[in-house]
């Protein structure tokens, strides 16, 4: 088949290489052709998918047959666009992926539905709930966001107004900020059922409202995974949701959690990769199959159970890049390197060194290393 991926980041690079090991002649689009999938592939596009016209004109004059989302928002929201009349694969429908990705409009659907979230807040309300976290609708990785403590009141409309410039809509929601643990849950759905899920520990360090250190927990309270379960497929119910993957964050504070965001494509930074060498599944190819016309399948054994570490090298500040010396002696599992010697490397999450997956031969270890990566002091740079 001929397949347009839309994405040439190297975080899609999985979704890449099992498309082309199924023997599929694939075409990459964007804009940078300085990202990994633009230098590798023969069939490199460089254009804006975004612009629906071309790139549906693109589609017709190359005779694609299938269309793959990448690691990204607007990779999926073209997806939908592109295959309104799902003439390519399942799909969910424009309406529903911007309900899923516009935070407002996720927020209001939620509560209809009696889902776990934090309240949202109108702005004659603030004051009567501290703290409150001001951010865009349509932005990620944390970018435009603040949060305002009740001492610093008078920064909301600074918070505001630092919200709507990050956003593409120019608008942003204001909400009771909920503190906890941070956790991903990523479902693979099909006939409106969950057939395999993963539970992901998430920090931020360079960031706090940026994932870079994470590791999937094997011993996640069942109790509270059946509740989590519960939400999601009332979700894939109201929505009407098709075969895929649907990848949710989450905040745990005891016996209580609060839904952050939902979405639909494959997470970025080689999340893939992580649950791969965590469990032996195979995140890309199970994220992949419903967009060639293929039924999402289970692995025929047992999942196992790696200590895996998955680390984003990047800076609180913008630097230029020189070395990295580690403290202390690690099983170097996977190494991604991003940036090289010279390059001025901006702050997380614009920028970043390196992705590195980190192995341990015990739970001892994995926590005993990853409490110290947590506290930055896995590595200087320099």
């Amino acid at each position: 088949m001929k397949i347009l991926l839309l994405d040439t980041n190297f975080s899609s690079g999985p979704i890449y290489d099992y498309l082309v090991e199924s023997g599929n002649e694939v075409y990459v689009i964007g804009n940078n052709p300085n990202d990994f999938l633009a230098k590798i592939s023969k069939n490199y596009i460089q254009s804006d998918y975004s612009i629906i016209s071309r790139t549906r004109e693109l589609v017709k004059s190359l005779g694609i047959d299938c269309i793959v989302p990448g690691c990204n928002d607007r990779s999926f929201q073209v997806y939908t666009e592109l295959n309104s009349n799902k003439q390519y694969s399942l799909s969910d429908t424009s309406e529903i992926n911007e309900i899923i990705n516009n935070k407002e409009k996720f927020r209001s659907f939620a509560t209809s539905i009696k889902l776990s979230v934090p309240r949202l807040i109108k702005t004659k309300e603030v004051g009567n709930i501290w703290p409150i976290i001001v951010k865009p609708v349509d932005a990620y990785s944390g970018i435009g966001i603040t949060i305002i403590k009740e001492s610093e009141h008078n920064m909301l409309q600074s918070a505001i107004s630092f919200a709507r410039e990050n956003s593409r809509t120019k608008t942003c929601i204001i909400e009771e900020f909920v503190e906890g643990q941070l956790y991903s849950h990523s479902a693979f759905i099909s006939d409106k059922s969950i057939l395999i899920d993963f539970i992901v520990e998430e920090h931020g360090t360079a960031n706090s409202f940026a994932v870079d250190t994470s590791r999937v927990v094997y011993d996640f309270s069942e109790e509270m995974l059946s509740k989590i379960r519960k939400e999601i497929s009332l979700m894939v119910d109201e929505l009407d949701l098709v075969d895929g993957l649907i990848h949710t964050q989450f905040i745990k504070q005891g016996n209580s959690f609060w839904i952050i965001e939902v979405t639909r494509r494959c997470p970025g930074d080689l999340y893939s990769y992580l649950i791969e060498s965590s469990t032996g599944f195979n995140y890309a190819q199970t994220y992949t199959t419903p967009f060639i016309k293929q039924k999402i399948s289970l692995p025929n054994q047992p999942l196992k159970k790696a200590n895996i570490i998955r680390h984003t090298i990047s800076q609180p500040k913008e630097m230029s890049f020189g070395s990295l010396q580690f403290n202390l002696p690690i099983h170097i599992h996977k190494f991604v390197q991003i940036s090289t010697v010279g390059d001025f490397i901006k702050s997380s999450p614009s920028g970043r060194i390196g992705l590195l997956f980190i192995r341990a031969d015990s739970k001892r270890e994995l926590n005993n290393v990853y409490e110290i990566t947590l506290n930055r002091k896995l590595y200087s740079i320099r």
